[in-house]
């Protein structure tokens, strides 16, 4: 029973120190984007020496031949 008297504190203690945190997380904007980071895995990182992007982009890649191929 004595142990009660400093565990039901410590847990009121810790309860308030985790909605604070909740509470700063969400003021300081860490929760406004939460599909970016899930989708950002999906994209490689941009590489100067790939050319693929910029060759269909421009119409040059085989997508476009394939495209004109089939109409």
């Amino acid at each position: 029973m004595p142990a009660l008297y400093i565990m039901i504190p410590v847990a009121l203690l810790i309860v308030a120190v985790a909605i604070y945190v909740f509470f700063w997380a969400v003021d300081s904007g860490q929760y406004d984007d939460l599909d970016g980071p899930a989708h950002s895995i999906l994209f490689d990182d941009q590489d100067p020496g790939h050319q693929a992007g910029v060759d269909e982009a421009s119409g040059e890649g085989r997508a476009s031949e394939r495209r004109d191929g089939e109409a």
